[in-house]
């Protein structure tokens, strides 16, 4: 194993430097001076980056390191880090690597021989996790979910079996529909917290469960970045609860659910949604373009 011991610039490493994640008091005393001392900075995105340098005075270097050009970019970090440099990577907000693309050059600079140094800062899934109010530990980041509806149903299958709590990152506009597909998929009854705006001037907590954070999503207007963060599951397999609709098709199961409950088809497609998993628009679809 390789020993690693100096966290000083210098002689060709890699700082992951935290940053607010909206509050600038929360910017460390150590990354500041790290940021100061090192000879360049990577940076998401240089125009956020340059505000932070400013507000403290920071003089170094900027360059550009983001999803776009992870290769342009890694390779130049590489080749000054070859160079003896020392370089800082930071994010837009938080700390680097988590949900961003500064995994990847950590994990060649590593493997190329270079020091990789963390310099810890403010953190949104942590921040969340310790305020929602739900077991702090054991707890599982997963991040966003997938964007596309299978995988996502199928990500979301996997985690409401966990029974640890779940910290997941959402943006405004797909927080509705990631909302009603874990209401589908983990039920309506187990409990959540929403962490809005983290640190910042209208940050808030909602707490309660996905049923209500349903419906406290469809009747407000969605802004800020979101964690949710999600009480993990009791040890119930959910398979043993809706079994016995497993060989229906949409449309069956639906008319099943009306029977059985003596609902209207609005309701029961309601209902179906939550089972399945779906969105009520795609259950309403397959329902009556099959009942045509």
């Amino acid at each position: 194993m390789k020993s690693q011991k100096s966290a000083e610039p210098g002689g060709g490493k890699l700082f992951l430097v935290g940053t607010p994640i909206g509050n600038l008091e929360d910017m460390t005393f150590r990354a500041i001076r790290i940021l100061k001392e090192v000879d360049a900075i990577a940076a998401e995105d240089t125009r956020n980056t340059i505000r932070l340098c400013n507000h403290f005075e920071i003089k170094t270097p900027l360059m550009s390191y983001h999803e776009h050009n992870i290769e342009v970019g890694g390779e130049k970090i590489l080749a000054m880090l070859a160079d003896g440099k020392s370089i800082a990577l930071v994010s837009d907000a938080g700390m680097p690597c988590i949900s961003d693309p500064g995994a990847d050059i950590a994990t060649k600079a590593i493997i190329a021989g270079y020091d990789v140094v963390p310099v810890p800062g403010a953190n949104a899934a942590i921040s969340a996790l310790v305020a929602s109010g739900l077991v702090p530990q054991p707890f599982l980041f997963f991040g966003f979910v997938s964007r596309q509806k299978k995988e996502r149903a199928n990500q979301l299958d996997a985690l409401k079996r966990r029974e640890e709590t779940v910290i997941l990152y959402e943006a405004p506009h797909r927080l509705k529909e990631t909302l009603r597909a874990l209401e589908g998929s983990f039920g309506g009854t187990r409990r959540v917290t929403l962490a809005r705006e983290l640190t910042k001037r209208f940050e808030e907590f909602l707490r309660g469960t996905l049923e209500e954070a349903v419906l406290w999503a469809e009747s407000n207007e969605i802004r800020g970045e979101f964690c949710i963060v999600l009480e993990g599951s009791d040890g119930i397999l959910e398979e043993q609860l809706d079994v016995w609709w497993s060989e229906l098709d949409v449309r069956d199961h639906v008319i099943e659910v009306m029977a059985k409950q003596e609902l209207r088809s609005k309701e029961a497609i309601r209902e179906v949604a939550k089972e399945r998993g779906m969105s009520r628009r795609d259950v309403y679809k397959d329902y009556h373009v099959e009942n045509v």
